[in-house]
């Protein structure tokens, strides 16, 4: 199906999108962060205290360059690479560092091409995931299994100009932020609890940055899948 609905929450109403807007230092950097679930989309809406605004859109894609970072073409690492390129990361270790430009250099796919990105949204608590990953605290597999937690869904991007021509506004809805900033809050605080648990769970065999740098390991490789 080339036409899509997405929504995109906002502490606005948002009738046209504006082509190199936003912040650089978001997931992906510039563009127009969008979900296709409308609950996710009032929960990203509110703030504390303050209500927001579901802005909903169609999108025709049969025209436009789609790079879907779940694919099996990709693997969290390709995800990772992007994040670490846009993010401001606090590293405060050698290894860390090291993880970092590893991950730039050898996993970051050729983004900048595509008009639209789809992928993880990394919120605070799973950026902090990330960051562990990073740091060499946790393995491959545990940060895999905590992407899952808090079922954040994916992020629809636009980033070309061909793109931001290509969405049109629909309507919109209020969302309230005394229901839906207290799920926000519960959906972030239930995740992180499920990934200390996880944690009590040392995955002695499992792959670290560390290893993955070591052995120079590069995105074809069979372990990392």
């Amino acid at each position: 199906m080339s036409k899509l609905i997405v929504y995109h929450g906002s502490s606005s109403i948002i009738e046209r999108p504006v082509f190199g807007k936003g912040k650089a230092y978001n997931d992906y950097g510039k563009g127009f962060y969008c979900t296709e679930h409308i609950e996710l989309a009032k929960e990203w809406a509110c703030s504390e205290n303050v209500d927001g605004f579901v802005n909903q859109y169609e999108i025709d894609l049969s025209d436009l360059s789609v790079l879907n970072l779940s694919s099996d073409d990709f693997t969290i690492l390709n995800w990772l690479a992007i994040l670490m390129l846009h993010r401001k990361a606090r590293i405060s270790t050698p290894l860390a560092r090291r993880g970092r430009d590893y991950l730039i250099q050898n996993f970051l796919p050729a983004f900048q091409s595509y008009d639209i990105i789809i992928g993880y949204r990394a919120d605070d608590s799973y950026f902090s995931f990330a960051r562990s990953f990073v740091s060499n605290e946790i393995s491959l597999k545990q940060l895999g299994y905590a992407m899952k937690l808090g079922k954040l869904g994916e992020q629809f991007v636009l980033k070309s100009q061909k793109a931001f021509e290509t969405i049109h506004f629909l309507d919109y809805e209020i969302a309230d932020n005394t229901l839906y900033y207290a799920k926000r809050k519960s959906r972030d605080d239930k995740a992180r609890e499920a990934y200390n648990k996880e944690l009590e769970n040392e995955d002695l065999d499992g792959i670290f940055m560390r290893d993955i740098i070591r052995e120079e390991m590069k995105p074809n490789d069979p372990r990392l899948r």
